[in-house]
């Protein structure tokens, strides 16, 4: 049997297509299989309605009141329920909502807390080491006291942790603002800029921030 003769660049063409389509699927994976697409945007239903709105927002309750490890620690530990009882043992104290969180203290139990905020376990990330030096919660969490169910608001991809590292005078303030998700330098959005980009190099200078972007520094 004999072939046309374009059947001799088949092998060339079938390649040739495989080869796009190989490198469309890694495109694609690269693109959209990260935290931007896969994570950001995920709002869990937690197992109490606790409202950051109201505890962090109206009531303007310190972030690290719950989250007392946060300055010590890698870890931004979740509450215990003995922390929810120290003010709802009075307020609210028989409300059914609250039923989970007493059961919890009482039965010395933890809350199942659902977690919104992770990095993959191969990324190396000090909460510590950001927030005693003047890295904000609202720069990785958004605005969570403008949140009844935390919803996880920025990407918290490689190229977004870069962009922070290349220039940490751009988001830098001074610690005692640090859980102050609403501080800013000015009114004024022009002269807030100014501010920010002044004072922020100056604190990263008498700081010492050190902005690495070596891959050790997250992949250890």
């Amino acid at each position: 049997m004999i072939f046309p003769k374009w059947t001799n660049s088949l092998p060339l063409v079938i390649g040739l297509i495989a080869a796009l389509a190989g490198g469309g699927v890694a495109a694609g994976v690269a693109i959209y299989a990260t935290p931007k697409y896969t994570r950001a945007g995920y709002q869990p239903v937690q197992p109490v309605p606790f409202s950051h709105k109201i505890h962090a927002g109206q009531l303007g309750m310190d972030c690290r009141y719950c989250h007392n490890g946060v300055e010590k620690s890698w870890f931004a530990n979740l509450p215990g329920a003995s922390t929810c009882m120290n003010c709802h043992n009075q307020v609210l104290k028989d409300d059914p909502r609250l039923q989970i969180v007493r059961d919890s203290a009482a039965n010395n139990t933890p809350i199942p807390w659902v977690q919104v905020h992770k990095v993959p376990d191969y990324v190396y990330f000090n909460h510590s080491v950001h927030v005693r030096r003047g890295m904000s919660c609202v720069e990785c969490h958004g605005r969570i006291d403008q949140m009844d169910e935390v919803r996880h608001d920025k990407s918290l991809s490689m190229s977004f942790c870069l962009d922070c590292h290349r220039n940490p005078a751009a988001a830098i303030r001074p610690v005692d603002k640090v859980t102050k998700l609403d501080w800013q330098w000015s009114t004024n959005s022009a002269e807030a800029a100014k501010l920010q980009e002044v004072n922020g190099q100056k604190m990263v200078h008498d700081w010492k921030v050190e902005s690495l972007q070596s891959c050790s520094a997250c992949h250890r």
